[in-house]
């Protein structure tokens, strides 16, 4: 008997459903990542471990402890995310799913923030204030400069895919927030807006995300 188990937290389709949409769970076992990104209105990458630095043509730094994320998840998201971009269709990308979207566009990541970055920030555990810089980036209309975020990541985006821009950054430089500039909505939190939706801006995402989706 195959015990795997697919696992998913509560706070994502909690956060869909909360926003007006209707959470479609899709296990990373289908071959056909076309006819999926046909049937849905868009797609939510959720948060996981570590994407495998041979994505981004490193070898794992032996400073770095790297929990790499199954390869045959990975392998479906970017098939299906590659699908739901050449149909227009909304993305919103959460923590590795951001960090996934950042590899997709040829950008790479830091393996380690805590040995390979200056910093005094904690990014594992606990929370930390980002600021806007691209206000125009989030579809809305009371967005403010600075908020206070949850923060639970040792990864993070080290140069930005083609195409893609900061639209956060944490007080210590790192990139919080990224989007895909002219397209309707691909956006990349590193912080986990399920899980906050009461700090004045991922419920906003949220709602945008949704709102995205049902036109």
């Amino acid at each position: 008997m195959d015990e795997r188990s697919l696992i998913l937290r509560h706070g994502y389709a909690e956060a869909v459903a909360g926003s007006g949409g209707m959470p479609v769970i899709i296990p990373p076992a289908n071959d056909n990542p076309e006819a999926v990104a046909g049937l849905i209105d868009g797609l939510l990458l959720s948060g996981g471990n570590d994407l495998l630095p041979s994505y981004y043509g490193e070898e794992v730094l032996h400073t770095a402890c790297v929990k790499p994320v199954a390869k045959e998840r990975s392998d479906f998201e970017f098939a299906l995310l590659k699908a739901v971009l050449k149909l227009g269709k909304p993305i919103l990308a959460i923590c590795y799913g951001m960090q996934l979207l950042n590899v997709a566009f040829g950008g790479t990541l830091y393996q380690d923030i805590e040995s390979q970055v200056m910093t005094t920030l904690d990014h594992r555990t606990g929370e930390h204030g980002i600021k806007i810089i691209q206000s125009g980036a989030v579809d809305m209309p009371t967005l403010e400069c600075n908020y206070i975020v949850n923060s639970h990541h040792h990864q993070a985006v080290r140069r930005l895919g083609d195409e893609l821009d900061a639209f956060a950054v944490s007080d210590d430089g790192i990139v919080e927030g990224i989007y895909k500039k002219g397209y309707t909505f691909v956006l990349g939190t590193q912080w986990h807006p399920e899980r906050g939706l009461s700090d004045g801006i991922s419920e906003g995402i949220f709602r945008a995300f949704i709102n995205k989706c049902s036109k």
